[in-house]
């Protein structure tokens, strides 16, 4: 036998006893006592990660940007939404202004045990783990805690981490926060379907009401949708889907009936409830844009922090009435805008308007023109400031005059009847800096007429000599405490209207002599709330009583007088009682109407604005010559309190006087005839008080006061036999009456303003 014989057969003995020694080194590695220990080991080490994640992971301080993120919302004054701005359409709302029926349709639908749970369901969780694991996707099975912690405080990615630490998170938030906190998180926090996050946007998006207006039926319907937004709209749902939402509606119902927190009366009543078509979109297009921007300015005047703002969860109402704002806009559309034609008449391009109307009782802007529209015209028409408010300024110098108990140079008080002299570029005496001798309009003079007939007919000459006699000083005085911008000049031109002011401004200054003297500061924004900001303290509009009410109501009379028997042709005749003042500006750049009924007070102003922002004329506007405050802006406001007055057009003004058009004739002057040439040289005072002159110097260029006449001293158009049938400006025929502004024929009556009757002007 050789060597290899031998070592085969030794091999062959060998193999049966090294199989048992293997067998026993797998039965000594393998012991039961050794299993068991690592068994206890990996779940020591499973606890002590738990417990280790639990002690490691906690709840986030604030929540996701997502999640925080909201639109600021704004109202109008009867709650209706105007518009929502932001990148997400979310408002979030407290538990207290949502139903409690529909709060428990959210626990019925999601979560049953909610109110008795630890926050986790344990089960749901270890299967969405594994169906992440295994690619399988999204898996349901949260709670409504994970839920609310998955929206708040963590993303929506599908990772094995993120559910740990939703877990992890959950039993924290659950042991830290109320169910009813945990609840309203929830709920405000859910993604709804058409840009609708949170109850208060879906119920808005769905039904067109208020979280606190939804019915237990619709609760169901929105609780349904959070299992799948998009599937389930009944706008866009595919038969199967309609079919699928309304048997989850009904799972929700039986749900709460189960829980007891429905009869099964009540269930029995309950119809679906068709969710509504979508609504547009709210933004910041067409006008809106200008309200939204007044708003935020107003309220970061007040103190709101930008910053924080921006980050939305504002409500903002506004005293914006809709009903009135679309009066407005309608009006400037049908007596300017119809007129103009941008594309062929330069004038027409250059025409911008602006206008703000005001409850004088509340100090609220009820109605605002900002212009053609946000995204065309960046600046707000209604408060930009830039533009003289030229005539409308004069009532202001009587006011500061009766208040300051002012007297004429010899010595005589102030009051609508006293007597000036009216005559053209008639020079202001008794001051000192220089000369001023204003034109009058169309270089018209009047010689002596009391300061009712200078007002109707917005005499220069007088009211500069009157704001001599007063006291520059004195007149700023006033006009600031009235709500004028303090910046203006104290300069003879002053009282002409030479500062700059806005449609907002103006109406706030009328606004107060409509409340009798009482302060009138016209707010846009009349509440501004917040779930977790302090509210801003927002101002009382209507402030102390800054002019005697005798002052503020002869102003008013006076005013009458303007719409009556003056230059605010356009305003006469209308079935309310009214005030106002026109006024044009120097070079015919601005023009105005600022009038009101013992209701509402309303600021209209035309400006000639070119590219880039140059003041340029309005001359030429709607293929006329010039534009004057009798013209498009009273038309405007005509139109505009013709449908936004409503029952208030049967209200009369309580006037405290016994002064003014408005409660006693005017004391009749025969006027002066008008020139048939510029005079070369300023006439003669006709024994009219003196005055004096500011110290500072002459302006260059006197703004004038142009009113609604035409451009020759002269009138040439000749009216029918009995003069013009609305009270125009034509002259009466051969044996006719003049219409309201024309001259008489030659046996004719003169008409209300023309030669032969009280003013012959305009």
């Amino acid at each position: 036998m050789g060597r290899a014989d031998v070592r085969r057969a030794e091999q062959g003995r060998a193999r049966p006893g090294g199989k048992k020694q293997e067998k026993g080194r797998i039965r000594r590695l393998f012991t039961w006592k050794k299993m068991l220990g690592t068994f206890f080991g990996v779940c020591l080490l499973g606890i002590a990660s738990v417990v280790g994640l639990y002690l490691y992971v906690d709840v986030p301080a604030a929540g996701n940007e997502l999640a925080v993120a909201q639109s600021n919302v704004y109202k109008y004054a009867d709650g209706k939404v105007l518009a929502r701005t932001g990148k997400v359409n979310r408002e979030s709302v407290p538990l207290s202004r949502i139903p409690k029926d529909v709060q428990m349709s959210f626990v019925a639908a999601e979560n049953k045990t909610f109110f008795d749970d630890s926050g986790i369901d344990l089960k749901g969780t270890l299967r969405g783990v594994l169906k992440t694991l295994s690619g399988e996707g999204k898996q349901g099975g949260s709670t409504i805690t994970q839920q609310y912690v998955k929206n708040y405080y963590l993303s929506q990615e599908q990772t094995v981490s993120r559910k740990l630490q939703e877990m992890v998170i959950s039993l924290k938030v659950d042991a830290k926060f109320s169910k009813e906190k945990i609840l309203a998180g929830y709920i405000n926090t859910s993604f709804y379907g058409r840009r609708a996050y949170g109850i208060q946007a879906a119920a808005q998006a769905y039904y067109h009401v208020d979280a606190d207006k939804l019915t237990v039926s619709q609760g169901a319907y929105l609780a349904s949708l959070l299992q799948a937004p998009n599937q389930y709209d009944w706008a866009q749902a595919t038969p199967a889907g309609k079919k699928l939402v309304k048997q989850r509606w009904a799972y929700t119902l039986d749900n709460m009936v189960e829980m007891k927190w429905l009869s099964q009366a009540e269930r029995d009543k309950q119809k679906f409830d068709i969710p509504k078509d979508p609504k547009p979109e709210e933004g910041l297009t067409g006008r809106t844009g200008y309200l939204v921007k007044a708003a935020k300015d107003e309220l970061f005047a007040h103190g709101v922090d930008e910053k924080k703002f921006e980050l939305g969860g504002w409500t903002i109402t506004l005293g914006i009435e809709k009903d009135k704002q679309l009066a407005l806009e309608k009006s400037v559309k049908d007596k300017l805008t119809a007129d103009l034609s941008p594309k062929t008449r330069k004038a027409d391009k250059d025409a911008q308007l602006g206008a703000a109307s005001v409850d004088p009782k509340t100090g609220h802007i009820v109605a605002m023109y900002g212009g053609a529209g946000f995204t065309q015209h960046y600046i707000n028409n209604a408060t930009r400031e830039d533009y003289q408010p030229a005539s409308t300024f004069k009532p202001l110098i009587l006011a500061s005059a009766m208040e300051n108990q002012s007297q004429t140079q010899d010595g005589l008080p102030i009051t609508p009847n006293t007597i000036y002299d009216g005559n053209n570029r008639r020079p202001v005496v008794g001051g000192t800096g220089g000369a001023f001798a204003p034109p009058n309009e169309d270089q018209r003079s009047y010689g002596n007429i009391t300061v009712q007939q200078a007002m109707n007919n917005s005499v220069n000459s007088v009211f500069a000599q009157m704001g001599a006699d007063v006291g520059l000083d004195n007149l700023k005085k006033t006009a600031t405490s009235l709500g004028m911008s303090s910046k203006m000049d104290v300069q003879p031109a002053m009282t002409l209207g030479s500062m700059g002011a806005s449609p907002v401004q103006m109406a706030g200054v009328y606004a107060t002599f409509d409340n009798h003297g009482k302060k009138v500061t016209p707010t846009l924004v009349t509440k501004a709330e917040h779930a977790s900001e302090p509210a801003p303290d927002l101002p009382d509009p209507i402030g102390d009583q800054i002019l005697s009410r005798q002052t503020a109501d002869t102003v008013t009379s006076v005013l009458r007088g303007v719409v009556d028997d003056g230059t605010a042709t356009a305003v006469r005749g209308t079935n309310y009682e009214a005030a106002g003042k026109t006024g044009t500006s120097d070079d015919n750049k601005s023009a105005w109407f600022v009038g009101y009924t013992p209701k509402l007070v309303t600021a209209v102003g035309m400006f000639g604005e070119a590219e880039g922002g140059r003041q340029v004329t309005l001359r030429g506007t709607g293929g006329g010559g010039r534009v004057n405050g009798g013209g498009y802006p009273a038309q405007v406001w005509a139109a505009y309190n013709a449908a936004a007055l409503g029952a208030d057009a049967n209200a009369t003004f309580d006037l405290d006087t016994e002064l003014g058009a408005g409660v006693a004739p005017t004391q009749t002057q025969t006027a002066s005839p008008p020139p048939t040439h510029t005079p070369s040289g300023p006439p003669t005072p006709t024994g009219t008080p003196t005055g004096s002159a500011s110290t500072d110097p002459t302006p260059t260029h006197t703004p004038t006061d142009p009113t609604q006449t035409p451009t020759d001293p002269t009138p040439t158009t000749t009216g029918g036999d009995t003069g013009s049938p609305t009270g125009g400006e034509e002259n009466g025929g051969a044996t006719g009456n003049g219409g309201a502004n024309g001259a008489g024929g030659n046996n004719g009556t003169g008409g209300g303003n023309g030669p032969g009757a009280l003013n012959g002007f305009e």
